[in-house]
């Protein structure tokens, strides 16, 4: 039942963020997302263990394969593969993650270009770009989120 939960709300949200992805398409990229990340007061927002475990597992992937989808050396079929290895990852967090509500917002904001990436790279012609997407969102996390244990994303 939790699936089916997670997957009409990861629905509504790419719907209501791709609309407003096509309208902003030449804004920065925070304002993709029809939300802007912002910080707590100045401060980072406080992270929960399952956050850095399931961003890690989401970076690990991703930049696993960055070399061979950025060469245009990655199929389909792989791309299809590691489609289902980050919503498996997403599903981890939207399941354990337990942020206080505002910072909570904030990751939402954040996951939203991570689930807009997963989705170009299941459906958009020019899948790369969904990884760039994510990429993106990796990078943009340990500005917003304090995570001492973050391995920074070089690219």
């Amino acid at each position: 039942m939790k699936n089916i939960v997670y997957a009409i709300t990861l629905a509504g949200i790419l719907s209501t963020v791709g609309t407003n992805v096509l309208a902003a398409d030449e804004h920065h990229h925070h304002e993709k997302h029809g939300a802007q990340l912002m910080l707590n007061q100045g401060q980072k927002w406080q992270i929960d263990e399952s956050l850095h475990t399931g961003m890690t597992r989401i970076s690990q992937d991703v930049m696993a394969n960055l070399g061979q989808i950025h060469h245009n050396g990655f199929s389909d079929k792989q791309f299809a593969e590691l489609a289902t290895r980050l919503e498996q990852h997403l599903s981890y967090l939207f399941e354990n993650c337990k942020l206080e509500p505002k910072a909570d917002a904030q990751l939402h904001t954040l996951l939203a270009s991570v689930m807009q990436g997963i989705d170009k790279i299941k459906n958009a012609k020019n899948k790369k770009q969904g990884a760039v997407m994510i990429v993106q969102a990796l990078k943009d996390y340990p500005v917003y989120f304090s995570d001492p244990s973050w391995q920074p994303i070089e690219h």
